[in-house]
């Protein structure tokens, strides 16, 4: 399997490049993000009645042939074990009613579906790194779950820095203190005086100024990074699995969606041969992604039209990995794509219901996405409802999930809902919808009154250059 960049131009040097490569180079030298040069097709009898890391072997396996099978598998059984995710099921399913579940993707150590990947991630940066003799500074951006995800897996791993950006003022009190009571020495977070936007627009700067770059090993967690995309797949078919009995049965996902990669992956499961009918893309109040899919246009919007939301991890105007999508969409085409992105830059937007754009619009239709929007009182009235039908306590963005799910739900195919993160990472908002505070783990219990280690920097590429630089003298 080899890796292409969406804009068509060289990737690790080369114009197609291996999957170690692309683990450890982030950003492709044109701007553009990695993709597999196909997508393997599932073999859904024989991979029903497996576990979840004998399941994800079999998947990540097709994408991964640099890495022997033997030590694939060593990494995989590694990273998903009940002690870290607290379940053997890794991603169990939980039913709300006939027909309507939830699938349990935020058990692992930060309380959100980030885990999922980057754990995986984390231990296959540390087998390739060790491997080439290398060491790598990861520069990363997080709008509250990323940056904890990532940061839990990557801490104490040999050869590994991380440097974590993040919208200053912008997170939950518990997101922030999760990255910043951390104290590891390989650990440094930095809060930008701006968006998520303004943080993952400096990372893809920094990453796209190749000097640096080659100085300073520069590599990414983002979900630019492709094997984020890729461990993130196989909870699709474990999901799909777990809600039928069936291969020839139908489902429809519902996926709150904020920088576009957990339902990028429902979307690769799907042209893999995954049964699903329907991808149920749900925003918040910042609905760039819900417009396109309901118009044809991506207007991102600029820093001061992005609001800050009680969803906070889906306040994101720049979807990254919505290149990915639409590099499909085109029929892998890097001219197109060059083209769409420079109309992006220049003019801040692209329009594919334009005439010569019409092929690739009618794709997009028939992809199997539809949208909707949710709000903050939709948040507060579908935490409650739900609370109140099933005992089942869901937070904020999984309730744009569920309350944008059931609006396009239809009798007779089963609704399965993304539960994206746990309840105690969003306390304010759980107590104004249900009156009382959600339980946390123990190793969590005072987190907020913990010494927080942070430094503050304006929004500008070259004041983190500066910052990074200090720390790896």
């Amino acid at each position: 399997m080899r890796y292409l960049s969406t804009r068509g131009g060289l990737i690790g040097g080369q114009t197609s490049a291996p999957f170690s490569t692309v683990l450890l180079e982030g950003l492709a030298a044109d701007g553009g993000l990695s993709m597999p040069e196909s997508y393997p097709q599932a073999e859904l009898d024989a991979w029903r009645p497996l576990s979840y890391p004998a399941l994800c072997l079999e998947i990540v396996s097709r994408f991964v042939d640099d890495i022997p099978r033997d030590a694939l598998k060593t990494i995989i059984d590694k990273t998903y074990t009940s002690e870290i995710f607290g379940n053997a099921e890794i991603t169990p399913v939980r039913e709300l009613e006939s027909g309507l579940s939830l699938l349990c993707v935020s058990n692992g150590p930060t309380l959100a579906f980030k885990d999922i990947a980057l754990q995986l991630l984390g231990n296959l940066f540390e087998y390739v790194l060790e491997r080439e003799g290398r060491e790598i500074n990861i520069l990363g951006a997080t709008s509250g779950d990323t940056g904890s995800s990532a940061e839990y897996a990557m801490r104490g791993k040999r050869g590994i820095k991380v440097f974590m950006l993040s919208p200053h003022k912008r997170m939950s009190a518990f997101q922030q203190a999760q990255m910043y009571t951390l104290d590891d020495p390989n650990i440094f977070n930095m809060a930008i005086e701006g968006t998520f936007d303004c943080c993952q627009d400096i990372v893809k700067a920094v990453g796209g100024d190749a000097a640096f770059k080659a100085q300073y090993h520069l590599g990414a967690v983002n979900s630019i990074n492709w094997a984020r995309v890729m461990a993130q797949i196989v909870y699709y078919f474990k999901g799909y699995f777990a809600a039928t009995r069936e291969n020839s049965e139908l489902l429809d996902v519902a996926v709150p969606s904020g920088n576009f990669g957990n339902i990028l992956a429902a979307h690769i499961a799907r042209q893999m041969g995954l049964p699903l009918r329907r991808l149920i893309l749900a925003t918040n109040e910042n609905d760039v992604l819900d417009e396109f899919f309901k118009s044809g246009c991506y207007r991102p919007r600029a820093p001061e039209e992005t609001h800050a939301t009680s969803s906070p991890s889906m306040d994101i105007s720049k979807a990254s990995n919505f290149e990915r999508y639409i590099f499909d969409c085109v029929g892998r085409d890097g001219a197109v794509m060059r083209e769409l992105w420079g109309q992006l830059a220049q003019h801040g937007g692209f329009d594919l219901t334009e005439p010569k754009y019409q092929a690739y619009w009618q794709r997009v239709q028939a992809s199997g996405f539809v949208s909707g929007r949710s709000t903050h009182a939709d948040r507060l009235q579908t935490i409650r409802d739900v609370y109140q039908r099933y005992g089942v306590m869901i937070d904020p963005h999984t309730a744009d999930g569920v309350k944008v799910g059931r609006e396009h739900r239809e009798i007779g195919v089963p609704l399965l809902c993304i539960e994206t993160a746990l309840p105690a990472k969003f306390a304010e908002t759980i107590e104004e919808a249900l009156g009382k505070t959600p339980p946390r783990p123990a190793i969590y219990a005072n987190l907020e009154q913990c010494p927080q280690h942070y430094v503050v920097l304006p929004a500008d590429a070259e004041e983190v250059k500066t910052f990074m630089r200090k720390q790896l003298i």
